[in-house]
This record gives structure tokens, sequence and C-alpha cells, in this order.
């Protein structure tokens, strides 16, 4: 009797023992696939266009200049004030955009993505490629710089992101598709023949000019320069260009891709 009175007290003692507990089952492929599943089915995930324009966000500034323009009925000179957009290509402050945002202008001004405005100088100029390299007198103090890419291997038909102020407004993004490689031009800013201009259909007008051209990786590939609209409006047509990052960064000192 004792060793039957033994037997059931050690029985539930040993089935809450450790030894006693099933091992956990292992995850199978079928598993992992219903999880992701359900994960699709509930949870809204963000498209490519918007993870490329959030990895370059840090790095978008608005540029503008102010030039002095005719007086008025007092005599005093009155400012013109023009927008444009730039992308930082070296955490001390160092700007690409379009040299005919900022030419001409008796101060330019940036405005980076954390609200900082500053005044900025230009360091250099590449008028054949309508593009200028500032400098910001002031910057935040977690500057991030774009990424950039070499153009070799973009195809037409890759998709690519615009992003900047167009008409001041933004900063905007529009997504499209390279439309063509070593397009050239005629600029209709400085009245210049540019060549081996990227082309593509993502929207651009006024105030894009001088921001970045990126591909679906959040890297940059070009700096948006240009639209094509034969009629008399400044507005877009589905026809915009960019010059190359390889020659983008040559005008800033980098080395080439």
């Amino acid at each position: 009797m004792w060793t039957a009175v033994g037997a059931l007290a050690l029985g539930p003692a040993l089935t809450h023992s450790p030894w006693f507990n099933p091992a956990p089952r292992q995850l199978t492929q079928d598993d992992i696939n219903a999880a992701v599943l359900h994960t699709l089915q509930n949870k809204a995930l963000p498209s490519q266009a918007a993870r490329a324009a959030a990895m370059v966000g840090p790095s978008l500034v608005r540029v503008e200049g102010l030039v002095e323009g005719r007086k008025d009925k007092k005599g005093h000179a009155e400012m013109g004030r023009g927008v444009g957009t730039g992308v930082v290509i070296i955490d001390n402050g160092t700007i690409l955009t379009n040299l005919h945002v900022v030419q001409g202008a008796q101060r330019i001004t940036v405005t980076f993505a954390d609200g900082l405005e500053s005044p900025a100088g230009i360091l250099n100029i590449q008028p054949e490629n309508d593009l200028a390299v500032l400098r910001a007198h002031r910057i935040p103090d977690d500057l991030h710089a774009a990424t950039m890419r070499s153009t070799g291997d973009l195809a037409p038909g890759d998709e690519v992101v615009a992003i900047g102020f167009p008409f001041g407004i933004g900063p905007s993004v529009s997504a499209g598709v390279v439309s063509g490689l070593k397009r050239s031009l005629r600029s209709p800013e400085g009245g210049q023949q540019m060549s081996n201009l990227i082309q593509f259909d993502a929207a651009a007008n006024p105030g894009n000019s001088g921001g970045p051209l990126i591909t679906m990786d959040g890297q940059v590939v070009g700096i948006v320069t240009a639209i094509l609209n034969p009629t008399t409006a400044r507005t877009f047509l589905g026809i915009g260009f960019a010059v190359p990052i390889e020659n983008a960064a040559t005008a800033a000192g980098q080395p080439p891709f």
C-alpha cells in the first residue's frame, strides 16, 4: 500500500519536471510563409518610392537665391527670390544644385531637412553641365550625405524618383522611369548645349532644379536640370533631364566612380 501511495505522490512531480515537458515544436517553412502572408494581408507596407525618398530625405535642401531687381517708386531695389533644390553630398555642408538656381544671386540661403536655415557660398561651378557646388556656413549636428551611385548599369525602364520643391512646394516626391540615356539638350536656362543627360518621366517643374534623381534603393544617379516643353509654359509634359552623378561629382572634386 505504501508503495502505491508513493507512486501516486511521485507521479505529479515527475509530470511537472522539465525532463517530462515536451520540446517546443520547430518552425517549419510553412509557418514562416504563413506569418509573412499574414503580415502582408494585415499591414500596409511603404512603397518602393516611399522607402527611396525616406533614405535621401535627410540630405535634401531647399535653395533660395535673392537677386536684386528693378527699383520701386521710392527708389528701393526690389529683391527677387528664386527657389530650387539641392542635395548634400558631403556631411561638411557641401551641396550640389543647378547653376541657374544661384547664378547672379546676391545672397544664397539653404534650408536643411530639420529646418535649419543657413547662408551658403559657391565653391565651384561647372557651366557646361549647369552645376554649382555650395557650402553652407552652418550645418545640423547630424547632417547626412546622400549616397551616390554610378549610372553605368542604368537602363531605360529603370524606376527612379525625383525629389524637390516644385513651384516652392515641398519637399515633393514624384516617381517614374528612365526614358533614355545619353540625351542632348540646349539648356532653356543658360542656352548652352548639354549632352550625356538622363531622360526621365517623373514629374518635375520649376523648383525641382538641382534636386536629386534617385534609384529605388535611395541612391543618387543624377541632378535634375531641365524639362522639355515646346510651348511657352514652364510646366512638365513628361520629359525631364538630369545630369549624371559622375559629372556632378567631378564638379565637387569627388573622384569618378
